[in-house]
């Protein structure tokens, strides 16, 4: 799948935004690339943001390729997984685990495409 976490803040960008940043905060496709990072400032509003925000892996510290794995693991591979479970396979301690598994599982509608798109791409 991803080597890195870059390659994978890569593909959330691709599926996201394909490829013209949008600001969650204003809408706006305004946008300068901070050097350096994956993260963003709108012109419009003058708001820092990055693929991230208003999904699932906001505001978490977690790699996103222990979110990928997480996503292949509850959604594709083993739906009944444990959360103990979980945290052995990807390396995270169970609350971290049983944070993930509430995201992943609470999806709202909007955000279910992108986990498609994440499964898709591990059947590549």
């Amino acid at each position: 799948m991803f080597k890195t976490h870059e390659e994978c803040l890569v593909y959330l960008e691709k599926i996201r935004w394909n490829g013209t940043p949008i600001c969650p905060y204003c809408g706006s496709d305004k946008a300068t690339m901070y050097k350096n990072e994956h993260r963003y400032r709108c012109n419009s509003c003058f708001t820092s943001y990055s693929v991230t925000v208003g999904t699932i892996f906001h505001q978490t510290h977690v790699d996103l390729r222990k979110w990928f794995q997480a996503i292949l693991l509850l959604c594709k591979l083993n739906r009944d997984i444990s959360v103990r479970k979980l945290a052995q396979e990807i390396h995270v301690n169970r609350a971290t685990a049983s944070l993930m598994v509430s995201r992943i599982r609470n999806t709202s509608p909007e955000q279910t495409e992108i986990l498609m798109k994440i499964i898709e791409i591990s059947e590549e």
